[in-house]
């Protein structure tokens, strides 16, 4: 059973921070972590079009791109690859701001993305399977299960399944914590997450993201 459970849609820059944070704890404590959906195209489905702009649509619409690939990743390969292709995309989207590239040729730059995972490439044809947007959907309804709709990406689980279960919308963070300072924040997030009662802590975000 998981450590942690991370709900991500790949085009999201805060997700991915946040994720490069749990790969660096995961990597000082050996935790488990299990890679999950949250479709941003699906939370703003039923937004007003005067409110949602060209670039989001785009972006988002790119996002569900990506998880039905990643959902026949799982399928086919299971949890660790998932984890391989996000970090494939992440690196492309958000280090290399290659993000509008997949709305050009969506085929095309999932099988890349796919071959550097070290991935089959002939997967990038569910690329359009629209039958993979049940169980992304499914994913997606358990996250705002456990943290409320008024939320976005990412959200984590942790100790899920087991006592003490407890989840979050974020951390958002403007910049990958390294080393000590990841695993204080770690136990830090995780006290609060895991405490009965506690709902929410927020202050706006104050620097650009950083990805490095």
């Amino acid at each position: 059973m998981a450590d942690l459970e991370f709900f991500f849609d790949p085009v999201c820059p805060w997700a991915w921070i946040t994720s490069r944070w749990v790969v660096e704890v995961q990597g000082l404590r050996e935790y488990d972590v299990s890679w999950r959906f949250i479709s941003l195209k699906m939370i703003n489905a039923q937004r007003p079009a005067d409110e949602y702009t060209t670039d989001h649509r785009a972006a988002h619409e790119a996002g569900i791109f990506t998880h039905r690939v990643c959902d026949e990743v799982r399928l086919q390969h299971g949890n660790e690859a998932v984890g391989a292709l996000y970090t494939a995309l992440g690196n492309a989207f958000h280090g290399q701001q290659r993000r509008p590239e997949i709305n050009d040729d969506p085929q095309g730059f999932m099988a890349e993305m796919l071959a550097t995972a070290g991935l089959p490439t002939e997967l990038a044809a569910h690329v359009l399977d629209e039958s993979h947007d049940e169980y992304i959907r499914a994913d997606t309804e358990v996250a705002f299960s456990r943290a409320g709709r008024d939320v976005g990406t990412p959200i984590i689980t942790f100790r899920p399944g087991r006592d003490g279960e407890g989840s979050f919308f974020g951390p958002v963070i403007s910049r990958i914590p390294r080393g000590d300072e990841a695993l204080r924040l770690w136990d830090a997030v995780e006290v609060l997450a895991t405490t009965s009662g506690m709902a929410e802590l927020k202050r706006s975000i104050r620097s650009r993201a950083v990805f490095d």
